[in-house]
């Protein structure tokens, strides 16, 4: 079975530097109805204005992804790390029993547009830790491309819970397939453009959910980025 979470169902808040869509209850927003699928427990889709960004604040006891679409974004952290996050890297930070992070977008004109996603993690009071990697556009070009997993595997970064994490850029007219297991769940989030997930259509900003399916065949209608979890 597919069904949809609709993009224009979503919280949205607009605080002029940062415009901001919660797949998920977050904050201020409230649906008691989404407060998380399975261990995905926040999709947040932000558009962070030029030279401003989320000044240091504390996280714990949370796997946090961030994955960038357009723009770039700089990350610092109590851990000492310190990066430049741009489309095709793959950050992953693991609050465990606490951390500190500041996010800023550092350019003087242009908006950082990105996804924030946060799973919760198999245990609690972890030791915090950082990982970041990059995936070009030819290893995500027509085909699922796992990007994060439980164990790290094909050069993933490892998120501490049973889900694997794939990405895939695909143009107008092409297709992947994805052999599901039927007691598994899947969550295909549209980053941007028009996909057909086993004959329902879903457009950028919204989630299809996937339950007791055997396979999944997702059609891009139109040039199309998407992520796909697959969770316990």
């Amino acid at each position: 079975m597919i069904t949809l979470r609709r993009s224009s169902e979503r919280g949205h808040f607009n605080h002029g530097w940062l415009n901001t869509f919660h797949t998920f209850s977050f904050d201020q927003y409230y649906d008691p109805r989404f407060m998380n699928f399975r261990t995905l427990r926040v999709i947040n889709e932000d558009f962070v204005a030029a030279g401003r960004g989320f000044p240091m604040h504390a996280h714990r006891d949370m796997e946090i992804i961030t994955y960038i679409l357009e723009g770039a974004l700089q990350h610092e952290d109590s851990m000492g790390n310190g990066s430049i996050i741009r489309p095709g890297d793959v950050q992953r930070m693991s609050a465990g029993t606490g951390v500190r992070h500041s996010e800023k977008n550092p350019s003087s004109d242009e908006a950082v547009h990105l996804l924030q996603i946060w799973i919760l993690p198999d245990t609690l009071d972890l030791e915090p830790g950082y990982e970041q990697k990059a995936f070009t556009e030819d290893e995500r070009r027509g085909r699922l491309r796992l990007i994060a997993s439980n164990d790290g595997r094909d050069g993933s970064v490892t998120v501490r819970q049973d889900v694997s994490l794939l990405a895939s850029i695909l143009g107008a007219g092409q297709s992947v397939n994805y052999a599901m297991n039927e007691v598994r769940y899947g969550w295909i989030q549209v980053a941007r453009g028009t996909v057909t997930v086993n004959g329902q259509r879903a457009e950028q900003g919204d989630g299809a959910i996937a339950m007791g399916e055997s396979s999944l065949e997702i059609v891009a209608d139109q040039p199309s980025e998407i992520l796909f979890f697959d969770l316990a």
